[in-house]
C-alpha cells in the first residue's frame, strides 16, 4: 500500500484515475480547487491551488510516497490569460516539484504532452522519447510543457533520489470528453491545410488512467509517449464522421486569421495554421516494451467510441 497524492483530481483524467485506484488498497489524497464528484472509499479530498503555498502545506501534511501531477490548463476558457495559464502549468509544477523534494517523496508522475515536442516541419514521424522537446512559444500549452520538462530534467540531475515518470500524452478522448481539438470534429466541414493530412494520435481516458496507476506502482521510471496504436489523418476523421473537408491554403489562411482574431471573429490566430500542419505523431513502442502497457484501444477505436458517445 502506498500513499498517493493526485493534483488536478477533479478533471476528466483525474476522475478516471480515481476509479482505477479505487479498486486498490492505496491511500489516496485527491486535490484540486474543487472536490471530485465521486471519491472512492480509499480516497480523501484536500483543496489545493497549485499556484501558491498550498502544495507545500498539503504535501507536508499528507506525506505521500507518490505524487501524480495532473493539474494543467489543457483547454483555456474564453477569459483565460497567458499569465494565468503559466501560473498553473509552470509555477504550479515548480511548487509541486519543490514540495515533493522537501518532503522526501519517492516518485513524481507527471502528465506532459506530445505538444512538448512542438509543431515543426522537421519533426520526425513518428517522434520518439529521445527526440528534443521544442515546444513553440506561440502555443501556451506547448511552450509550458517544454519549460516543465526542462525543470524536471534539472531535478533529475540535482535530486536523483526523486524518481520521475514523465508521460508525453497524445490527444485524450473518452465518453463525454470535449476540448479545443474535439471542437474541430463538431464542425460541419472539417478544416485542413491544403497539402497536409494532419495526423492525430489519440489515447482513451481509461487507458491513460491505467498507465498512471501503473506509473504510481510498479512501473519503471522514465519518459514515455502515451498514445494508442496508429494515427488518424483529417481525411480519415472526416470519412469516419461522414463529413466533407474544407481544404484551406496556408498562404491565405494566415493573414485572414491575423485579421479575424483581433476583431474577435475567430478565437484562433495565424499560429493555428502550424498547429494543423505539423501534428506530433507519437511512437508508443517504449510504452509497450519498456513500461509494459499496451493500450486497449487504438487511435481509431477510441475515436469511434468518442464519436458514438458524442452523438456524431
Amino acid at each position: 500500500m502506498s500513499r498517493i497524492l493526485i493534483t488536478g483530481a477533479a478533471g476528466a483524467v483525474g476522475t478516471a484515475l480515481l476509479q482505477v485506484l479505487g479498486t486498490t488498497d492505496h491511500h489516496v489524497r485527491a486535490t484540486d480547487i474543487r472536490e471530485p464528484a465521486d471519491l472512492p472509499a480509499n480516497a480523501t479530498f484536500a483543496e489545493m491551488d497549485v499556484r501558491g503555498d498550498d502544495p507545500a502545506t498539503v504535501i507536508s501534511d499528507f506525506r505521500p510516497e507518490v505524487i501524480i501531477h495532473l493539474a494543467s490548463i489543457v483547454t483555456p476558457g474564453d477569459a483565460s490569460t497567458r499569465a494565468f495559464e503559466f501560473s498553473v502549468d509552470v509555477t504550479g509544477s515548480k511548487n509541486v516539484l519543490e514540495a515533493a523534494i522537501a518532503n522526501g517523496v519517492k516518485r513524481l508522475v507527471l502528465t506532459s504532452s506530445g505538444a512538448a515536442y512542438g509543431y515543426h516541419a522537421d519533426n520526425p514521424v513518428p517522434l520518439k522519447e529521445s527526440d528534443p522537446c521544442r515546444g513553440n512559444p506561440e502555443f501556451a500549452y506547448s511552450d509550458h510543457k517544454r519549460q516543465v520538462e526542462e525543470m524536471l530534467a534539472a531535478a533529475r540531475k540535482n535530486h536523483p533520489s526523486l524518481e520521475q515518470v514523465i508521460l508525453r500524452v497524445g490527444t485524450v478522448l473518452g465518453a463525454g470528453l470535449e476540448n479545443q481539438i474535439t471542437a474541430l470534429f463538431h464542425k460541419n466541414r472539417l478544416p485542413m491545410i491544403r497539402g497536409y493530412n494532419s495526423p492525430f494520435v489519440f489515447i482513451w481516458t481509461r487507458d491513460l488512467a491505467r498507465v498512471l496507476a501503473r506509473a504510481a506502482g510498479d512501473g519503471p521510471p522514465g519518459i514515455f509517449n502515451v498514445a494508442g496504436d496508429g494515427a488518424m489523418t483529417i481525411p480519415d476523421i472526416a470519412n469516419a464522421l461522414g463529413k466533407p473537408l474544407m481544404k484551406l491554403p496556408a498562404g491565405l489562411l494566415k493573414p485572414a486569421l491575423a485579421i479575424a482574431k483581433p476583431l474577435k471573429l475567430s478565437r484562433y490566430g495565424p499560429e493555428q495554421v502550424r498547429f494543423l500542419q505539423y501534428r506530433p505523431v507519437l511512437d508508443n513502442t517504449a510504452l509497450k516494451t519498456v513500461f509494459g502497457y499496451t493500450p486497449d484501444l487504438s487511435s481509431a477505436e477510441v475515436f469511434d467510441l468518442w464519436k458514438r458517445e458524442a452523438g456524431l
